[in-house]
């Protein structure tokens, strides 16, 4: 019977296919033309933005964010399947404790002993009952827990990841609108001087109403400008409080453009660093699970084997419990073979096989996507920042018509028509600026985003 045993062991196997990492074709080089610079972006990118109170929303965020919070239950949930996982490969004893009072009818054959129909029994004892993982079940279940304890790692880290890149844009849209708030100040308080000042050429009948009507229509689109921008401020300052945990958040004005843009990735940055991306390697693991999964689902078409075992001390009365001879012991062998299922454990199988190759379908995509996102994010960011310089000689030459039109209209060679259209160049192009500089900054959080968290040059 030993020998018996020894030869099952020594047979045994772990079915279904071993995991390989599928061979995808990568390029090597695609960031050749992003040359701007070879220092490395910590994990922490967000530092690289040099701001304090930036650095104090990330970190609120990242503490108190009810998505990370949650992110976090379940690798706990993750972790807790896995170690039960893991137990199933081990024996369960269980002790038990059994008294009982039987009483035996007098009609049985054959009779009971005179004097005793009614029987006391007292029963102390342990058994086990353990499946051999033969064919590796057990051992596959173990490592498709495995993996979904690291996916639901990676996933806590693409919510992290997305939460901070989140809160970074949301800051810089709340700081644009600041700076905006900035532009309309100055429009509004130019504008007003434009009234008093059509208002005292009127008066001195040097012009019509018109003029009067046009610059108070002028004032008020731009007093109009003012409160939409503060309502949307307002909203972008409500969802920085509930980024962070902080519903009563409250923020001061702050100067945009003190904000640096950090610098782009060196040329020919290798495409394994996209292997640090938490969604490619959460894909991964769902590959790995659905793999296990395969092996699981071929293991249930081979006979299952196990060892059942109790014991323990029996006797009539509970003082003879541990006396000489009370001792009791079972040992057992079972193998359950299936015969006939009319197909359901190959269905089982096929499912598994192709829930395979969806997961591998997604594996590539995110892999496809992950590339798109860089490339996607270094033309934003470099034409963003070339059109920077574009829109600040815009913006001068914006200025000195403005100048110029005044000029022109307090010494009566043009009509107020031509001060109110500069007035309204100079205002949009003082806004594109504020507004492109705030795309820029988004634009490199979108970079960081997409390089799985900032990149090292090791």
């Amino acid at each position: 019977m030993k020998q018996l045993w020894v030869l099952f062991l020594l047979a045994g196997c772990t079915v279904g296919p071993d995991y390989q990492r599928p061979a995808v074709e990568l390029p090597t080089d695609y960031l050749a033309g992003a040359a701007e610079g070879d220092v490395a972006v910590p994990a922490e990118w967000w530092t690289l933005y040099r701001d304090a109170t930036l650095e104090e929303l990330v970190a609120a965020t990242r503490a108190n964010n009810a998505d990370i919070r949650l992110a976090a239950a379940q690798v706990e949930e993750a972790e807790a399947v896995l170690r039960q996982a893991r137990t199933a490969l081990f024996p369960e004893i269980t002790g038990g404790l059994q008294r009982s009072r039987t009483r035996v009818s007098s009609l049985t054959a054959p009779p009971p002993v005179t004097g005793f129909p009614v029987r006391p029994d007292t029963r102390l004892f342990a058994s086990t009952n353990f499946e051999i993982d033969f064919w590796g079940r057990l051992g596959r279940a173990s490592e498709a827990a495995r993996a979904g304890l690291l996916g639901s790692r990676f996933a806590r880290d693409v919510v992290i990841l997305s939460l901070g890149s989140l809160t970074a844009q949301t800051y810089f849209g709340l700081r644009s609108l600041d700076a905006q708030l900035a532009v309309l100040q100055e429009t509004i308080r130019t504008r007003r001087d434009s009234v008093e000042l059509a208002r005292a050429r009127v008066g001195a009948g040097l012009a019509s109403e018109l003029d009067l009507y046009q610059a108070q229509a002028a004032l008020s689109d731009a007093l109009v400008q003012r409160r939409d921008t503060e309502r949307s401020r307002a909203l972008l300052e409500h969802q920085l409080g509930q980024l962070t945990g902080k519903p009563d958040l409250k923020l001061p004005a702050g100067d945009l453009f003190t904000l640096p843009v950090p610098p782009t990735p060196p040329a020919g940055l290798p495409s394994m660093l996209l292997e640090r991306r938490p969604d490619i390697r959460a894909a991964e693991q769902t590959m790995i699970a659905a793999n296990a999964q395969i092996g699981i689902a071929r293991a249930a078409m081979f006979p299952a084997i196990s060892l059942t075992g109790l014991a323990g001390s029996e006797s009539a009365a509970f003082s003879d419990l541990l006396a000489s001879g009370s001792g009791i012991w079972t040992l057992g062998f079972a193998l359950a073979l299936p015969i006939f299922d009319a197909g359901r454990r190959e269905a089982a199988v096929e499912q598994a096989e192709a829930r395979r190759r969806q997961a591998l379908a997604s594996y590539q995509g995110s892999i496809e996507s992950a590339f798109r996102e860089v490339s996607d994010a270094l033309v934003n960011l470099e034409q963003t920042g070339a059109s920077e310089a574009d829109l600040l000689e815009r913006l001068q030459a914006a200025r000195s018509a403005l100048q110029l039109s005044n000029e022109r209209y307090d010494a009566g060679y043009s009509p107020y028509l031509e001060v109110l259209d500069a007035q309204r160049t100079a205002n949009e192009a003082e806004l594109a600026f504020v507004r492109n500089r705030q795309a820029r900054l988004a634009f490199s959080v979108d970079l960081m985003k997409a390089l799985g968290g900032g990149w090292s040059a090791q």
